[in-house]
């Protein structure tokens, strides 16, 4: 076929475009974690990096890297751009 060496390339493109942004994500989460021990460090683990208060018990239980209590994190996404 005249479109299998487009299609072969095509394929790989899409597979580079995905491990490219699974990295991505990788790097995030790994940042985002080292933050967390670097509060945990200082004693500041557990409180939101914008206004201070404690951040929810359970929101830490299910997501132990946040840095934003739920107020914070809502205006935060709020004012954030679209992605695209």
């Amino acid at each position: 076929s005249p479109f299998g060496k487009r299609e072969e390339e095509a394929t790989e493109t899409f597979e580079l475009e995905k491990r490219l942004a699974l990295e991505r994500r990788i790097n995030e989460q790994l940042a985002k974690v080292e933050h967390a021990l670097e509060k945990f460090e200082k004693g500041t683990y557990g409180l939101c990096d914008i206004c201070g208060q404690p951040i929810d018990p359970a929101r830490l239980e299910a997501i132990p890297q946040a840095s934003l209590c739920m107020s914070c994190k809502a205006k935060y996404e709020k004012g954030k751009p679209p992605a695209g």
